[in-house]
């Protein structure tokens, strides 16, 4: 019989960190939160991953005892702790429910989750971990985006473009946008100092994508060069050249989603951004410059309402 409450614990382990969640699901209502704890990502784990998740929830195994544990993201990569395979595109995401990886830790019934595939019109491959249950979730809030088409941005250190049918992922493009601004703004000579994106100017923003989204022939490396001479010549500060290169990036990867040939976006009543709030409404903002509408999404709320959905429906299937 399915139990009408259960806690269980969440895990969205990524390169750069850790975030698990102490959740209560029950039939017919939102997923609890009831705690949160942070620690480093795969690529940074100082002794081992087994080590690491147990530290991370000792305090709610003591509370709860031997708890389910769900995770997505790179820990189920080729750097994680258990490689998963990744499912091939077009797939449904309530497909991985049934797909991962089981194994013990310490008495908890760990699973880990795959990861999707595709190949594009241009024979290239691209893959996603961690993403599906973003669209997972989002789906799951808004069951209307189970019917027709739509193309969903989730910006981040690789942001993803994904273009979704009748509840399907069919295909999504990569590009290397988070990754890329982290590079030139701590590592290049474009710019010598950090700022917080509290203090982020959206003037300078919207120079740096106007650059990108009107040039049908400058060069983007001479973009990216404009950087240093807007501080050099212009008087831009850090805080403008900061947000004048994410705008040449941002504008850059938003150029080619218009352009892009595997979806009509001129068919597309707007675009769905799940991410952070501070990248979303850059995106949305570069979007809104092309009088490109765009509905924001908080992506907490939809990887967590995608870990309900399989939590809560592989109970039901263990009951079968």
């Amino acid at each position: 019989m399915f139990t009408e409450h259960q806690h269980f614990i969440a895990v969205d382990w990524g390169t750069s960190h850790l975030r698990a969640y102490l959740c209560l699901a029950e039939v017919d209502q939102p997923l609890t939160i009831l705690e949160q704890v942070n620690n480093v990502g795969v690529k940074k784990i100082i002794t081992d991953f087994q080590t690491t998740l147990m530290d991370s929830i000792a305090p709610w195994a003591q509370r709860f005892g031997q708890l389910p544990i769900l995770m997505i993201g790179q820990i189920g990569s080729s750097i994680g702790w258990k490689e998963t395979q990744y499912l091939h595109c077009p797939i449904s995401p309530t497909e991985v429910i049934t797909a991962g990886t089981r194994f013990n830790c310490q008495g908890h019934q760990v699973t880990i989750f795959p990861g999707l595939r595709c190949q594009l019109n241009n024979q290239l491959h691209d893959s996603m971990r961690g993403e599906e249950f973003h669209l997972l979730g989002w789906l799951a809030m808004a069951p209307q985006h189970l019917v027709g088409r739509h193309l969903v941005c989730l910006p981040g250190t690789h942001t993803k473009w994904v273009l979704i049918e009748d509840g399907k992922v069919i295909l999504f493009k990569t590009a290397l946008t988070g990754e890329l601004y982290d590079l030139l703004s701590s590592n290049s000579v474009l710019i010598q100092e950090k700022v917080s994106d509290l203090d982020f100017d959206f003037d300078a923003f919207i120079q740096g994508a106007d650059f990108s989204l009107s040039s049908a022939t400058d060069s983007f490396t001479h973009g990216l060069f404009s950087v240093r001479s807007k501080q050099l010549f212009e008087g831009f500060t850090t805080k403008q050249a900061h947000a004048y290169l994410s705008g040449i990036l941002i504008g850059a990867d938003v150029r080619a989603a218009k352009h892009a040939t595997e979806w009509p976006l001129n068919q597309l009543s707007s675009i769905a951004i799940i991410g952070p709030t501070h990248l979303s409404q850059c995106f949305a903002k570069a979007l809104n410059h092309c009088n490109i509408k765009t509905t924001l999404w908080n992506v907490t709320d939809a990887t967590l309402a995608g870990f309900n959905l399989v939590y809560l429906q592989g109970v039901r299937l263990a009951h079968d």
